[in-house]
């Protein structure tokens, strides 16, 4: 995680690690209290705190190509989802969502069984933008047609004004 504070707003990078096993499930867990607990506490001192990133987590079906089959595969485990729902209720919006309720919109592909090509992915990327932006919030997009990694890029637009 990195954080840059600007007069305006502040941004936070954001890597919640993913729980391959039962090790690394405790530790994603564990992060994501700890996490909970650091926005919670920098939320008295900074305002419009945008935290964009891998969350490693499917909020919703609609984020998921097999919401069925992957119901006990962490990353759309119920614990993660109800976390991710309960953190975004805690003051932010998620931007994609505000401008698309479409789905087969995703972030993540295996690299196994041509899923990418498939569209047979995730979308585990967010830019949670604080309710406080809400009417900065100008558009949010997914770039799936942009090929660098297991992931695609994810961009948001904030209108400040600034003269």
């Amino acid at each position: 995680m990195i954080r840059v504070d600007y007069s305006e707003f502040s941004v936070i990078s954001l890597y919640l690690p993913s729980g391959t096993n039962i090790q690394r499930l405790d530790h994603k867990f564990k992060f994501m209290d700890d996490f909970q607990n650091y926005i919670n506490e920098l939320k008295k001192d900074l305002n419009n705190i945008v935290i964009c990133g891998d969350y490693n987590i499917c909020h919703k079906h609609i984020d998921i190509h097999d919401p069925i089959r992957n119901k006990n595969i962490s990353g759309f485990l119920p614990e993660e989802r109800l976390w991710l729902d309960k953190f975004i209720n805690n003051g932010f919006i998620d931007s994609f969502r505000k401008f698309n309720k479409l789905k087969d919109k995703y972030t993540w592909w295996s690299y196994r069984a041509n899923s990418r090509a498939n569209n047979k992915g995730w979308r585990i990327d967010y830019i949670l933008v604080p309710e406080s932006l809400d009417e900065k919030l100008v558009d949010a997009d997914i770039f799936s047609d942009t090929f660098q990694s297991d992931h695609c890029p994810i961009g948001v637009d904030l209108n400040f004004d600034w003269v």
